[in-house]
């Protein structure tokens, strides 16, 4: 009986874990297309390797923000360090990121895109980085960005 309590609680354990993966972009153009069909903003996440794993740890790894984000945004990382992407990729993403004023890494950025005639146009909402306090401050503030009339 134990056995088999045990089997039930592994396999519920490792549905739970599953269910909290984000489904991070990191082809903007992908992005767009889904921000734009399913008519949310994007958070764009500009990091890179050796940067402080605060925002990570504390708030994109928590269940509250694994459901804030399902529900809000279309999640896309743009790792600036990341040897595996294109020279073009590569550029566009430091363009995009003196373009949003990004200066600290981590740092997150709410946008919307269009494109009309092959041109993107981008709409900054705002940004916001890592500040101790937990998910739910930082969804808070994050939900003053994005509904600032509410």
């Amino acid at each position: 009986m134990t056995k088999k309590l045990l089997i039930l609680l592994f396999f519920l354990g490792s549905f739970f874990v599953q269910a909290q993966t984000l489904a991070w972009r990191t082809n903007m153009t992908d992005a767009i297309a889904i921000s734009n069909e399913q008519k949310k903003p994007m958070l764009i996440l500009f990091t890179a390797s050796g940067v402080p794993e605060n925002l990570q740890n504390e708030i994109f790894k928590t269940p509250d923000f694994a459901v804030w984000s399902r529900d809000n945004v279309v999640l896309v990382k743009l790792d600036l360090s990341d040897e595996t992407a294109s020279d073009g990729d590569k550029e566009q993403n430091v363009r995009l990121k003196n373009a949003f004023g990004v200066q600290d890494l981590p740092e997150v950025c709410y946008a919307i895109a269009s494109v009309r005639k092959n041109k993107t146009t981008f709409s900054a909402l705002g940004k916001i980085s890592y500040k101790p306090g937990g998910a739910k401050s930082w969804i808070a503030e994050s939900n003053n960005i994005l509904h600032p009339s509410e």
